[in-house]
């Protein structure tokens, strides 16, 4: 959504992230995929709500990212991977 505390690309990306570890975890033909994310896809959902919130709160206020055509990526990658709970799931696959 446009509108400032709905869910962005940003909440469109962790739903997408969390049902791909939600079928790979439950998926039979690889066992270390499943083991993998099994790990991942019930750290996802456990923190949903606090992910949300965090993706939430981050809209609403203008973002630096040094440069429109070419952003700075760090800049860019801290605006638009706001949620330190999703990163610190992710950053352990």
């Amino acid at each position: 959504s446009r509108k400032v505390m709905e869910l962005d690309t940003r909440g469109s990306h962790f739903y997408l992230a969390m049902y791909w570890a939600e079928a790979l975890a439950n998926q039979n033909e690889d066992q270390d995929l499943r083991t993998i994310f099994s790990k991942v896809a019930s750290s996802l959902k456990e923190q949903e709500s606090k992910i949300i919130d965090e993706l939430k709160n981050a809209q609403g206020v203008s973002q630096n990212i040094g440069g429109y055509y070419k952003p700075n990526s760090e800049l860019a990658a801290k605006a638009m991977r706001p949620s330190q709970t999703l990163n610190g799931i992710l950053a352990n696959i």
